[in-house]
């Protein structure tokens, strides 16, 4: 090797280092998506995949609880109080809902 490839191999991290941390995320995101959404339907076609997946991005960021968020989705929604009815609302096809009191 001349002296920049070898100055260039010293530096940069294998694959092998990058990936365990790296993709730590994304599996864990897949899974979700596996786990709460793909492993209860079953998928014709690219279209309803894409449908699926979409809807289950809006639930992952409108409603679903995260812990490390305490509880509150990524786009945080206020308490909703009062007397009135509560109300289901389906998302990702059904599999999950959002309840929320009518006004």
């Amino acid at each position: 090797m001349d002296g920049l490839s070898e100055n260039v191999a010293a530096h940069c991290p294998s694959n092998e280092q990058l990936t365990a941390h790296a993709n730590a995320f994304v599996e864990r995101l897949i899974g979700s998506v596996r786990r709460e959404g793909l492993d209860h339907v079953i998928v014709t076609d690219e279209s309803s995949l894409k449908r699926l997946l979409r809807s289950y991005i809006d639930y992952y960021h409108d409603s679903r609880t995260h812990l490390s968020l305490e509880k509150d989705p990524p786009v945080s929604r206020l308490v909703m109080t009062g007397n009135g009815q509560i109300i289901s609302l389906p998302q990702v096809c059904g599999l999950h809902h959002r309840y929320e009191r009518a006004a």
